[in-house]
């Protein structure tokens, strides 16, 4: 083929790649096992640009790793459950099952089309119910060790979507999915005790090196472990304790009123009978209508009522008043906190408002604080005053002497808080795994036996609006028998948050066709963990905690040994246009197939790797993909050319020419730069200058061709292979074309890596630029071994120094070792 034709070349590899099976991976060849895994996709129907980039980089991993000796794991699958199914089937009356599959089968299409090197035998779809059968069986070992468990709850829940929501699933107030803002509805449903391992997760961040800082730290605030001191307030008008945690125990003397949640379970008796019981019930309804965000952002408002109540502090039995507000949240902490407005600007805030007393306990001297000219609350360190025998202590001395005081008088304790809330996984949607219980009058809660799953879903559902599960619309699925007495019973109807599907899809790769368990625990201990995960930073809360509360609970359970799932974890940036990201409602989408259509998959591949670092966001530029094509049309001719120079070339050895030494010097360099930006040195890949390296050393290969007629036929077939192999991982089908067109054996995709000849990198001379008064005015061309003295000696006799130093004092000579000359003239 004397032309570049990327379609032909394309369609021609990759049939023989899917042929051959050259992409699967056994379980153990003997090599040491690498595991390389980019965040599966949900079956949308179409890739986008995100995608590729994702799923590029990955691949290019791995095929770097298999050519340095390793057997790779790269799976790939689908995360199929969700509600996009279900409303496209109640909009265009499709089942979501055929909306889904076909989706699959055509993402599937366009994946093969990039030439992404997956083992397609070990292929999950979250929605089969080899898979979903598992997921279920999962739900009845958390069920057994205690971490799943049904309660009614105040939930969040989308209009639009007709679902509860996670409290991760909340953005600001509104559904993650589609916008719409997210209201509070009382609903029993069922949560697995994340809570449970929330000191784990937040330890363990210590064991993950190779994740980036800014994902660690999102998780430790998301987790949000506070110490503090944990005590009562007395409420004598209702004979009850209000419980209270706070960090800031050492300000309890400045307490001039408490707060409860609109919520909590006290309020009802605190204003039954009040003269203003209306009034209150009113704002208490209005305040339960209210997400959480709304209420607790630090721009809201913050709204509060008197309920006429008093509380007595239990430090100086002084009675302060007890409000409602909108700033606390009753599942958070104990829905109640002690306001101190002097030292905490939310409640400074709060007590202006409603003309509460402010109570300075903590001094600073040298800022002499005085409440008459103070403007905000005063929170950084100082000294207690007012606070009877702790005055004179500092904030921190205070801390820990107010709870001794607390708890040898048996009114309190040091304890530990966790803003973290346990994983509520109840959704009323049909596309999802069924929760695997069964309610009977008789005996109660029941989890199906396990011989029994899957419990399938099924297909005479009704698809209508409202807060019942579409499940419940099937007569045949709700009645069932009690596995326990035999009697009448029902199924539960709520599926699970498609997230539990995705916590441990990692694991089943490792064993996808296990229909005994979920997978082997001995091939699990091989496989895992992932060494390098790839997805985008939008779900460093969301899946990655999750799956990290899941390989917790695992470990314990015997099922895996490692403790975390993923060892090193790269976040992709977005693909923009215009600076803004690409979607369809901005009309700003590029499609993968037109890219493809045009310039194939090598192209997009390439220019999607040039054109920025992998963490960072990526400008979608035209240009940019012409010029990666052109790029590879010039390697395609520089291949043929040195194809003609080997067979033309002279016998050669190792006496090189000073030509052939410059070839050779930049083509080694490029492999060790190559090799070291795809080797992830502490996690981190600069395939753009390896991409860039890469065309350093074409360009040196065409320079050499352009000035030479003959070149030692060893140097000719020497430079072809390293620049076919370096290029393999980038764009792999061109690749294995010059591979076979170059008469090289075998594929070259399982080549080994080239290794850099050391020799070829040590140079007799070298030039460097001589700069004058910050300007470059000249070069020279010197050994290597050439003194100073005999270097400054050399240069001011060149005729470009002279002229631009003659009749002046030379104030600096600098000479930086294989670098510059700095030469400073007055």
């Amino acid at each position: 083929m004397e032309k570049y034709i990327p379609q032909e070349i394309e369609k021609k590899w990759q049939k023989k790649w899917q042929d051959d099976k050259s992409d699967r991976c056994p379980d153990d060849n003997g090599k040491p096992p690498y595991y390389v895994l980019e965040m599966f996709p949900y079956p949308s129907g179409n890739l986008h640009m995100g995608h590729v980039r994702n799923y590029t980089i990955g691949d290019v991993i791995a095929r770097y790793r298999r050519m340095n000796g390793y057997n790779v794991l790269h799976p790939m699958g689908y995360d199929a459950f969700g509600m996009p199914a279900e409303n496209a089937a109640i909009k265009h009356n499709i089942p979501p099952k055929d909306w889904t599959y076909s989706n699959i089968e055509n993402m599937t299409r366009q994946q093969k089309e990039l030439g992404l090197s997956y083992d397609w035998d070990r292929e999950v779809a979250t929605c089969h119910e080899k898979y979903y059968k598992w997921t279920q069986w999962i739900f009845e070992l958390l069920y057994k060790r205690g971490l799943a468990y049904r309660k009614e709850a105040k939930v969040n829940w989308c209009e639009k979507c007709n679902t509860v929501l996670a409290n991760e699933q909340v953005i600001d107030g509104k559904c993650w999915r589609c916008d719409t803002p997210v209201v509070k509805k009382d609903l029993k449903q069922w949560f697995f005790k994340i809570t449970d391992y929330a000191d784990r997760l937040l330890d363990d961040l210590k064991l993950l090196p190779g994740w980036p800082d800014r994902v660690k730290t999102m998780q430790k605030n998301w987790i949000g472990r506070s110490e503090g001191a944990e005590f009562s307030f007395d409420i004598p008008e209702i004979g009850k304790k209000i419980p209270m945690f706070s960090t800031r125990v050492d300000t309890i003397f400045g307490v001039t009123y408490i707060v409860l949640a609109p919520e909590h379970p006290y309020v009802e008796e605190l204003i039954k009978g009040k003269e203003n019981e209306t009034e209150l019930r009113s704002f208490i309804t209005r305040m339960k209508n209210m997400n959480d965000m709304d209420r607790t952002s630090n721009d809201a408002e913050k709204e509060g009522m008197f309920t006429g109540a008093y509380a007595v502090n239990p430090v100086n039995k002084e009675k302060v008043p007890v409000w409602i507000a909108n700033y606390v949240l009753v599942d958070y902490g104990t829905g109640a906190v002690m306001g101190v407005p002097g030292h905490d600007q939310r409640d400074w805030e709060f007590a202006k408002k409603f003309n509460l007393p402010i109570r300075l306990v903590i001094q600073n001297k040298e800022k002499n604080l005085d409440l008459d000219t103070m403007e905000g609350a005063y929170h950084d360190a100082g000294t207690l005053v007012n606070s009877g025998e702790f005055d004179g202590l500092t904030d921190e001395e205070a801390r820990s002497a107010i709870t001794k005081w607390l708890i040898d008088r048996q009114l309190g304790k040091g304890t530990v808080n966790f803003k973290l809330r346990d994983w509520l996984i109840s959704r009323q949607r049909y596309w999802g795994a069924p929760i695997p219980v069964i309610y009977c009058e008789k005996c109660g809660e029941q989890l199906v036996p396990e011989e029994q799953l899957p419990v399938r879903l099924p297909e005479d559902v009704k698809f209508t609006a409202g807060a019942v599960s579409p499940l419940a619309t099937s007569e045949n699925f709700v009645h069932c028998t009690c596995p326990k007495c035999g009697g009448p019973a029902v199924r539960e109807t709520d599926t699970m948050d498609t997230f539990v599907c995705s916590s441990w899809y990692y694991l089943r790769y490792t064993d996808a066709r296990n229909d005994e368990q979920p997978w082997d625990v001995k091939k699990a201990n091989h496989w895992m963990n992932v060494d390098q995960y790839i997805g985008g930073i939008e779900h460093a809360i969301l899946h990655l905690m999750y799956s990290r509360f899941f390989m917790k609970v695992f470990h314990d359970a015997g099922l895996v040994e490692a403790l975390e799932p993923f060892e090193r974890l790269l976040t992709q940036g977005m693909v923009l246009m215009d600076g803004s990201k690409m979607s369809k409602s901005k009309g700003n989408v590029v499609s993968p197939e037109e890219i493809l259509a045009k310039y194939g998959a090598d192209t997009g591949r390439l220019f999607i790797l040039f054109a920025a670092p992998p963490e960072r966001d990526l400008e979608w530029s035209e240009q940019g993909v012409e010029g990666a094509y052109r790029f590879l049309n010039r390697v395609w001719r520089v291949v043929h050319q040195y194809i003609e120079l080997t067979a033309n070339g002279t016998a050669g050895g190792s006496d090189y020419t000073e030509d052939e030494k410059a070839l050779r010097f930049q083509e080694y360099k490029s492999v060790a730069k190559v090799t070291e930006d795809v080797k992830g040195i502490a996690g981190s890949y600069a395939l753009n200058t390896a991409v860039s390296a890469i065309m350093e050393f074409v360009n040196a290969m065409s320079a050499y061709a352009g000035k030479n007629q003959t070149i030692c036929k060893a140097a000719a077939i020497e430079a072809n292979t390293n620049l076919i192999k370096l290029l393999a991982p980038f764009t792999p089908h061109i690749a294995e074309e010059l591979w076979q067109i170059a008469g090289f054996a075998g594929s070259v995709h399982d080549q080994k890596w080239p290794e850099t000849d050391s020799q070829a990198l040590i140079v007799d001379e070298i030039e460097l630029p001589i700069q004058i008064n910050g300007k470059v005015r000249e070069r020279i061309t010197i050994s290597v071994d050439c003194d100073v003295e005999e270097l400054k000696s050399r240069v001011m006799e060149l005729p470009r120094v002279k002229e631009f130093t003659e009749g002046k004092t030379i104030f600096k000579f600098i000479v930086v070792p294989k670098k510059i000359i700095n030469i400073v003239v007055k």
